[in-house]
C-alpha cells in the first residue's frame, strides 16, 4: 500500500505544532499534524487560557469587595464554583474548535493518533501511527509539549495531592491547600484560590518566589501575597507528603510540618520525549528535554523540535514563534531572524500582574554591563489611581554606554497588557533616546513605562 507523503509532518498540535503546520501551508507545503488528544495543546486546553478564565472569575469576585469605595453597593454574593470551572472549560473548548477551523481552512490534515519516528526513506522520515497507519513526510517537527514534573517519592494521586490539571477544575473549595512551588503556576494558583477564601500556604525551595523574576518584583509580590493572607515559606525544601484522604500533611527541611486540605504541585514541567523512537536517531536530549539549533534543528538530519519539548522558557509565545521560524527554515528562508537571548516576554497573571523582559538587575550586573535603572511606581498614574489599582511600578534597566534597553520589569495593574511596548522596543533596538522622545497618550497605565525610562536618565517628572 502506498503510504501518503508529506513536505512536513507535526507530532503536537499545540501553540507550536498547529502554528508550525499553519506556516507550511501558507508556504505551499504539504502538512500534517498528528495530535493524539486535544488540538490547542495543555496551553490552550488546561494552561494558558482556561487559567486565565478562572483567574478571571476570581478578579471579579476579588472586585466586588471593593466595590463600595467606588460608591457601589452589592448584595449578598454568592459563588457557583461549577459554573466557574464550567466556563473556563467553554471557553477552553471554543478555542480549540477554532485551531480545528483554522487547520481546515488552512487544508492541514489532522490525524488523531500518537506518532512513532520510524525508519529514513529516500525523501525524508517513516512515522508510524497508533491507528495503524504509516506515512511519512520530508521533514518532521516534533512539538509534543510537556507535562507537571512530579518530585522524588512524591506522587499526585488527583485527590488531595494534585497538578495543574485536577487545580483547575476543583469540585468544592477546600478550606487549605499547600501549593509547592512559586513559579507562574505556582503563583496563579495561589492567587486564585486564595480570592475565593481558601488559607494558601506557598512553600519555595528557592530564597524567594517567583525567582525568574527581577528581586524587586519578587519582593513586592510576596508582600502583597502576605497582605493577603497567603503564607509564604522559602527557602526550603518539601521532604515528604503524608495523606489520610482528609488531610495533607508535608514534611519541611528540619522536621517542619504544614497541614492542609489538599496540595497542588507545581515545581516545573519535563519534555515529553517517551514513545517517539527517538532513541534509534542522533536526537540529543539533556534533562529532559530535546537540544536544538537556532531554527529547530536536532542533531539528526530532518528532525526539528519546538516549544516546552525543548526547554525553557516555557512559553506558548515562544513555542509559537519558534514554530514559525523552523517552517520558515525549512522553506528556504533567508535572512530569518532568531529567537535572541531575553527576547522572549513573560507574563504571571495573579494579582498583582506580573511581567518582564530581558535582563533582571543582577543579570546585567553579572554580565559586566555599567547600567543605569529607572523606576516609576503607579502610585504616581493617574490613569491606576482613578482605576483603584495603583499598587506596583515600573523599572528599567539601560546600558549607561549605550543606552541599550536591557530588561524591562512590571509590577501592578494589567502589565501583561503593557510588556509587548517594551518587547517590541528591544527588537528594534531602541535606546533611551527614542523611548524619550515617543509621545505615550494621558491618562494611560503606559505613562508609568515613560516615566521610568525618564527616571533612569534624572529626567523624570512626576516622581
Amino acid at each position: 500500500m502506498t503510504q501518503t507523503h508529506y513536505d512536513i509532518a507535526v507530532i503536537g498540535g499545540g501553540p507550536g505544532g498547529y502554528v508550525a503546520a499553519i506556516r507550511a501551508a501558507q508556504l505551499g507545503l504539504r502538512a500534517v499534524v498528528v495530535e493524539r488528544e486535544h488540538l490547542g495543546g495543555i496551553c490552550l486546553n488546561w494552561g494558558c487560557i482556561p487559567t486565565k478564565a478562572l483567574l478571571r472569575a476570581a478578579e471579579l469576585r476579588h472586585s466586588i469587595d471593593e466595590m463600595k469605595d467606588f460608591g457601589i453597593t452589592v448584595g449578598d454574593v454568592k459563588v457557583d464554583l461549577s459554573a466557574v470551572v464550567k466556563r473556563s472549560r467553554k471557553v477552553a473548548a471554543r478555542l480549540s474548535a477554532g485551531v480545528t477551523h483554522l487547520l481546515k481552512k488552512n487544508k492541514v490534515t489532522v490525524i488523531e493518533a500518537s506518532a512513532k519516528i520510524g525508519e529514513k526513506l529516500a525523501n525524508g522520515r517513516a512515522l508510524t501511527l497508533s491507528d495503524g497507519q504509516t506515512i511519512s513526510a520530508s521533514h518532521v517537527i516534533i512539538a509534543t509539549g510537556a507535562r507537571a514534573r512530579s518530585l522524588p517519592n512524591i506522587e499526585p494521586d488527583g485527590t488531595s495531592v494534585l497538578t495543574y490539571r485536577e487545580a483547575m477544575v476543583p469540585q468544592d473549595m477546600p478550606k487549605s491547600l499547600i501549593i509547592v512551588g512559586s513559579g507562574a503556576i505556582g503563583a496563579e494558583f495561589a492567587s486564585f484560590y486564595n480570592d475565593f477564601g481558601v488559607k494558601v500556604t506557598l512553600i519555595e525551595a528557592l530564597d524567594r518566589i517567583l525567582p525568574v523574576e527581577d528581586a524587586e518584583v519578587s519582593s513586592f509580590v510576596a508582600k502583597a501575597f502576605e497582605k493577603r493572607g497567603i503564607e509564604i515559606i522559602t527557602n526550603v525544601k518539601l521532604q515528604s507528603v503524608a495523606s489520610d484522604g482528609k488531610t495533607v500533611t508535608a514534611t519541611l527541611d528540619g522536621g517542619a510540618t504544614r497541614q492542609a486540605d489538599r496540595m497542588i504541585l507545581a515545581v516545573g514541567i519535563v519534555g515529553n520525549t517517551e514513545d517517539l523512537g527517538l532513541e534509534t536517531t542522533s536526537v540529543t536530549i539533556d534533562r529532559g528535554h530535546i537540544v536544538t539549533g537556532p531554527f529547530g534543528a536536532t542533531d539528526e538530519a530532518g528532525l526539528y523540535a519546538i516549544g516546552d519539548v525543548t526547554g525553557p522558557p516555557w512559553l506558548a509565545h515562544k513555542a509559537s514563534h519558534e514554530g514559525i521560524l523552523c517552517v520558515e527554515k525549512i522553506a528556504g528562508g533567508k535572512d530569518l531572524h532568531t529567537i535572541g537571548a531575553g527576547a522572549v516576554p513573560g507574563c504571571t497573571y495573579c494579582r498583582p500582574q506580573v511581567a518582564s523582559v530581558g535582563m533582571t538587575e543582577a543579570a546585567a550586573q553579572k554580565a559586566g554591563h555599567d547600567i543605569k535603572v529607572g523606576r516609576f511606581p503607579f502610585a504616581g498614574n493617574g490613569k491606576a489611581i482613578a482605576l483603584g489599582d495603583d499598587g506596583g511600578f515600573v523599572k528599567t534597566i539601560f546600558d549607561a554606554g549605550t543606552g541599550e534597553l536591557l530588561g524591562a520589569h512590571m509590577v501592578g495593574p494589567e502589565v501583561t497588557e503593557l510588556i509587548q511596548g517594551y518587547a517590541i522596543a528591544r527588537t528594534l533596538e531602541a535606546t533611551e533616546a527614542e523611548l524619550m522622545a515617543t509621545i505615550f497618550p494621558h491618562p494611560t497605565l503606559s505613562e508609568a513605562m515613560h516615566e521610568s525610562v525618564l527616571d533612569a536618565y534624572d529626567r523624570a517628572i512626576h516622581f
